[in-house]
């Protein structure tokens, strides 16, 4: 007699534990009506988003169905164990292991998920994500592009453009499936992650966070803690789910905006300025195209909202207070191409 096939039951999930993210859930969740996506998405939050943020994300639930608001509360290392690693990349690490509860939401019932970071937007209909083939206790998610166009101090030597997972890759159809053959091809981007949530799998993941040594020197918290917890158990999905939005000076012969499904705003958000009348966006000044496609889809929301509303007032407030930025810094970085891959020895000085 044949199995029965199980019957999913499928969400987008998503955490927000600062009222600053607020106008990145709002437009996430928008962009998945757009594009009728027939998932919920759970939006997972923490007292840290304060009062009038929660009000304005219950306030949008309530009127337009799709989110599902659930309060989590912050998962932090035991005593001794705490993360200062990543703390010096980026303060904003501090609480980003509570990521981590988007295992949870097998509580709520679902069987199926796919965490998304709360600064990113969906371009095309997402939700063939869903049906990546793995095995139920992998998870599949992106390769982390390791290369620092701008240098950073705190990035480890492996961390250069012939160890990235995309320099290989001359097409944007061109997936690579490598994720074991060097150290780097192991890293995933814990920005998006599909897995099948289970009380099994939570309790083996929290035995992991409670005694590990390792969790101390994890530089990207949460994205290291899930390369480190699913090695050797993770698929590698393409960029277009995951799409960064240096990639197009970065990795210009992967980007394609046609191919672009999810877009992730990584370092400084949009919703933070406006793009200047010159073109100008993002720190550097060189994500003028993309953070105007989030303020396209904000225009858009903004035309949705037929009447005052709690959120409404709330966005108003958190949305382009800041002065663009006028400057565009020359970038020196020369794209990666497959000729600079050579073997990790060479790469890393090791040979003699």
């Amino acid at each position: 007699m044949g199995s029965i096939a199980l019957e999913e039951k499928s969400c987008w999930v998503t955490l927000v534990t600062r009222a600053s993210y607020l106008p990145g859930v709002i437009v996430l969740a928008h962009t998945l009506d757009q594009h009728k996506s027939q998932y919920p998405f759970v939006v997972q939050y923490t007292d840290g988003l304060g009062e009038e943020a929660i009000a304005a994300l219950k306030d949008e639930a309530a009127r337009k169905g799709r989110i599902i608001p659930i309060h989590v509360s912050l998962l932090l290392p035991r005593t001794g164990a705490e993360n200062m690693a990543g703390i010096a990349v980026a303060e904003r690490f501090r609480d980003t292991f509570t990521k981590l509860r988007a295992f949870e939401v097998f509580k709520q019932g679902f069987t199926r998920a796919c965490f998304l970071d709360a600064d990113m937007a969906i371009f095309q209909n997402p939700d063939d994500v869903f049906d990546t083939d793995m095995p139920r206790d992998w998870i599949a998610s992106t390769h982390a592009c390791i290369c620092t166009p701008d240098g950073s101090t705190w990035a480890p030597a492996a961390w250069q453009k012939g160890n990235c997972a995309y320099t290989p890759l001359t097409s944007p159809d061109q997936v690579s499936e490598d994720t074991w053959s060097r150290p780097t091809y192991g890293l995933l981007n814990g920005g998006l992650f599909v897995f099948h949530p289970t009380e099994d799998l939570w309790t083996r993941m929290m035995g992991f966070f409670n005694y590990t040594e390792r969790l101390k020197d994890y530089q990207f918290p949460d994205q290291d803690f899930l390369a480190d917890f699913f090695r050797n158990r993770w698929k590698a999905i393409s960029w277009k789910y995951n799409a960064i939005k240096t990639h197009p000076y970065i990795h210009p012969a992967l980007w394609s905006r046609e191919k672009v499904v999810i877009l992730h705003y990584i370092v400084d958000k949009p919703w933070e300025r406006k793009v200047s009348s010159e073109g100008i966006a993002g720190h550097k000044g060189r994500d003028g195209e993309t953070h105007q496609w989030w303020w396209d889809v904000y225009t858009a929301w903004l035309e949705t909202q037929k009447e005052k509303s709690k959120t409404l007032e709330t966005m108003s407030k958190l949305v382009g207070q800041q002065e663009p930025f006028t400057e565009k810094v020359p970038l020196k970085f020369v794209p990666g191409k497959p000729e600079d891959v050579k073997t990790y020895s060479e790469l890393m000085g090791w040979n003699p």
